[in-house]
């Protein structure tokens, strides 16, 4: 096997329905930009609060893609 090279960004993704859409917000939007993405790790989960009212979830996502020459 080649010796292959991955690069890790962090990206926020934020969804008024779920952490999940939250997270796939986020994916969705870097795989318009960014070839090859490989693995997403979700590594926190957070809510917006606005009077006492969930007003958005919002997932911190760890994206890996292939690093090219």
């Amino acid at each position: 096997m080649a010796e292959s090279v991955y690069k890790i960004i962090e990206l926020v993704g934020s969804s008024s329905e779920s952490w999940e859409k939250a997270a796939a917000a986020a994916v969705a939007k870097a795989s318009k930009t960014i070839r090859d993405l490989r693995i997403a790790e979700i590594s926190e989960l957070d809510l917006l609060i606005n009077e006492g009212n969930i007003e958005a979830y919002r997932a911190k996502v760890k994206v890996s893609f292939k690093y090219e020459d």
